[in-house]
């Protein structure tokens, strides 16, 4: 049963990614992709042992910070959340090997959304 709870949370995550995430065609500045290689190789062996909890919490509060129009990340605090997201589809990778092209369009997805856009939709919040 936990483990058909947790496909159902996967197939939601990448649905509602899906449908939140425009294809990007532009790359990240050499600066943005030197924090993401940072945050992931400090962060990568954490994540890939997160609990389907764990992962729900730091899920949710991204997007609970992101929304809320009082509150801008910092660059590096927005990419801390993104990177773990993309690293964590490593581990959804693992745990449904029948699902690993999803898991690596979803880590693709997450590795490509950027900071700028977000300021972009915090400035759109204020309007």
């Amino acid at each position: 049963m936990r483990r058909l709870l947790q496909f159902v949370l996967f197939v939601f995550l990448i649905i509602l990614i899906n449908n939140t995430t425009y294809a990007q065609v532009k790359k990240l500045s050499v600066d943005d992709q030197l924090i993401q290689d940072s945050i992931y190789k400090s962060k990568k062996k954490k994540v890939l042992n997160f609990s389907m909890k764990e992962f729900d919490t730091l899920f949710f509060e991204y997007f609970n910070r992101k929304n809320d129009p009082n509150v801008v990340l910092t660059r590096k605090d927005f990419y801390n959340y993104t990177v773990q997201i993309a690293t964590f589809s490593d581990r959804l990778s693992a745990l449904y090997p029948d699902q690993k092209e999803v898991a690596a369009e979803n880590k693709e997805k997450w590795l490509l959304e950027s900071y700028e856009d977000y300021l972009q939709y915090k400035a759109s919040q204020k309007k």
